[in-house]
């Protein structure tokens, strides 16, 4: 039987970075190579129809053990990993955490986060400083897969169908678009997606997208005299015109953001991509029309069609739908209680799969995996967290 710690080890070294630019699902073909792995390793396992789809879409299940009438519950984790640090991820193991400064072989240092001095003593696993880690959500595939592997042993606790599925590109926004929901076959399900270890989250981000293209009049700077319109220059103002306290490094809790993700240019053309978030929908919709006044403004000043923004929505929050099935929360608390584990039941500063889902009628409600630091260099895991979320996985399909 393989320990979560050696699975994990295993995935995060097969790159599986989603990349938005491409339109094929999968977005990148490592997530075919993983999936294939996760195949051969669930038909090894017993788990039979295990399978995997034309479009990377992972699907397996288990048998009800004992209790034919209980609920067929749903168990979700995303392949890909995120490209804010792209590159192949080499981990790295530090057996005794002594409760210090964490130096990483490249010369990062991981220290002055709250959450440390609670890791003391325990595994962790880290990056070498050079990439993403991926527990984000490789965590929750190796905590999946692991529990499989539990409930298919001769001595696993009675429990109803399990269903198990690995999804694409969801750090791009498309994970949950070509899921089989009538195939997958869960009455409910639980994404394997949050940090730290005792998060139950059932509230997300309500989400759109924003690129905001530039179109510039270039002339030799020696003749640019009431001539030039610099794009670049442009597209400072356009960033200018929002609230620098509604970004990122400012907000927390229900607080909602505008993110600048990309920006590129020249005197001709600039383009910037914004990501928009905020759990009150109504305050999404003044984000969007913050957007439109700044390009309505720009396109005054330098001339129509200077300023021309692509608006789309990407998900909506889950609570509208999550909280009408209170008892698939109870269940998730009781699960993570039982094992000593306090829940953590907080909003999501981000999205999921099962947003999606919800709306599509597979209401899903998301778990920790036990990690930290997702999508940067500092990310990390304590082996114990992944261990114990086993152990509550295990509860939750049995109760």
């Amino acid at each position: 039987m393989s320990s979560v710690r050696d699975r994990f080890l295993r995935y995060v070294r097969v790159e599986t970075t989603s990349c938005e630019a491409n339109e094929c699902c999968p977005s990148t073909p490592g997530q075919k190579i993983l999936g294939d792995m996760l195949v051969k390793e669930m038909r090894e396992m017993g788990v039979q129809d295990a399978r995997m789809d034309e479009n990377g879409y992972v699907y397996g299940s288990i048998p009800a053990k004992g209790m034919p009438d209980a609920p067929a519950i749903g168990l979700i984790a995303h392949m890909d990993t995120s490209d804010a640090v792209p590159g192949p991820t080499s981990p790295q193991v530090i057996p005794f955490y002594d409760g210090g400064v964490i130096r990483l072989q490249n010369g990062v240092e991981i220290s002055g986060f709250d959450f440390l001095p609670e890791l003391k003593g325990q595994e962790l696993i880290v990056t070498s400083g050079d990439s993403v880690l991926g527990a984000d959500d490789k965590a929750g595939v190796a905590e999946i897969m692991t529990l499989c592997e539990r409930m298919l042993a001769p001595d696993a606790p009675e429990h109803g169908r399990i269903c198990v599925a690995f999804t694409p590109d969801e750090e791009i926004g498309r994970g949950a678009d070509r899921f089989d929901i009538k195939g997958f076959g869960a009455d409910f399900a639980y994404t394997v997606d949050g940090d730290a270890l005792g998060e139950l989250e059932y509230e997300c981000f309500n989400a759109a997208s924003c690129v905001v293209k530039i179109t510039g009049i270039s002339i030799h700077p020696g003749n640019a005299k009431n001539q030039m319109i610099n794009a670049s220059l442009v597209a400072m103002e356009f960033a200018g015109m929002l609230p620098p306290w509604e970004r990122p490094e400012h907000t927390e809790g229900y607080e909602g953001f505008y993110h600048l993700t990309e920006m590129t240019g020249n005197e001709e053309k600039a383009e910037l991509r914004y990501i928009l978030r905020d759990h009150d929908r109504s305050k999404l919709e003044a984000k969007k029309a913050m957007m439109n006044t700044a390009c309505e403004v720009l396109n005054k000043r330098y001339g129509a069609g200077t300023v021309v923004l692509e608006l789309k929505d990407t998900y909506r929050n889950m609570k509208e739908i999550v909280e009408q099935y209170p008892e698939i929360l109870e269940r998730a608390k009781t699960a993570f209680s039982a094992n000593g584990v306090e829940p953590i039941v907080q909003p999501i500063r981000g999205g999921t799969d099962g947003a999606l889902l919800s709306f599509k009628g597979l209401p899903c409600p998301n778990l920790s995996t036990g990690g930290y630091n997702f999508h940067g260099r500092k990310e990390l895991i304590p082996v114990p967290a992944m261990e114990k979320m086993v152990e509550v996985l295990v509860t939750l399909i049995s109760l």
